[in-house]
């Protein structure tokens, strides 16, 4: 009687379930099990929770590095709150199916602690799918679906830019165009530079000659007034270029000392006549540059 006690007492510690109770929560969380390619990554949650007392040997876990010929230990984690333990495992596969194939991250057992004793928690493998990364054949474009360039970039609008181009450049076209109008550059437009052309053939002059000074600054005033430009024609001269009314006393003073100098006897030039007919030409000069 007493060996079936003691028998009795065995069988019922051999049926306790004390390697369960030991670990009170145990759950692992993985991904979804399809669609994954060459190189992608699997993570793998572990979340467990021991009784006091009850301690996990962490070097039952998984080494990093690989794992086998096509499966890789990527990172590894473990969190720990009291008895509660959270261990992350993140997998890089490195298989390269022809078709879609089934495979399996390997499973392993958790070995835990507590005083003399020893027991362990299995993790169970885990299987997935995983597909080529494109077909073998590929198909022709009659077929309706095959490899495609990818889509052309967009492109940037550039109408405002071109907006701002052509504004810009007709700005300095017409900018160009009134420069070169007032420097008289335009053949068709002599006329803007009568007085340049007599400023230059004045400084071609020997100082001494003012008779032909004189002729250069009647010769300018005749095509301005498309005839030949008398004192006593001064006020029609200014109707038809009122601007030159402003000159009027420097005009008056040439045809004065023009007059004197070729009909009367003994008239000499002096420097200062000069300074004053080359003085009314700059004159007569800004008149037609519209810069007087």
């Amino acid at each position: 009687m007493k060996r079936l006690l003691i028998l009795t007492h065995l069988l019922l510690l051999g049926c306790s379930g004390a390697n369960d109770d030991a670990v009170i929560d145990f759950e692992v969380e993985t991904p979804r099990p399809f669609g994954y390619v060459i190189g992608d990554e699997i993570p793998e949650r572990i979340i467990l929770e021991t009784r006091p007392g009850v301690i996990l040997n962490t070097a039952s876990l998984p080494a990093k590095g690989p794992v086998n010929r096509w499966l890789n230990l990527n990172a590894m984690h473990i969190r720990q709150s009291g008895q509660r333990y959270e261990i992350d495992l993140r997998y890089q596969v490195f298989y390269a199916p022809l078709s879609v194939r089934t495979l399996t991250l390997p499973g392993f057992d958790l070995h835990f602690g507590s005083g003399d004793s020893a027991f362990s928690k299995p993790v169970p493998p885990w299987r997935f799918t995983m597909s080529p990364l494109r077909d073998l054949a590929v198909k022709g474009a009659e077929s309706g679906a095959t490899l495609r360039p990818d889509s052309p970039p967009p492109q940037l609008d550039t109408r405002q830019t071109l907006t701002l181009i052509v504004a810009g450049s007709g700005a300095s076209l017409l900018a160009a165009a009134t420069l070169g109008f007032l420097y008289g550059y335009f053949p068709a437009l002599r006329r803007r530079t009568l007085f340049k052309q007599a400023l230059k053939r004045l400084a071609r002059l020997p100082e001494k000659d003012m008779a032909s000074a004189l002729h250069t600054v009647h010769d300018a005033l005749n095509r301005l007034n498309r005839k030949p430009l008398y004192q006593h024609q001064l006020a029609g001269f200014y109707q038809a270029h009122p601007e030159h009314r402003r000159v009027d006393s420097q005009l008056n003073w040439f045809f004065n000392y023009s007059n004197h100098y070729f009909f009367s006897r003994n008239v000499s030039a002096t420097a200062l006549d000069r300074e004053k007919l080359i003085a009314l030409c700059k004159a007569c000069r800004q008149i037609e540059r519209g810069s007087r």
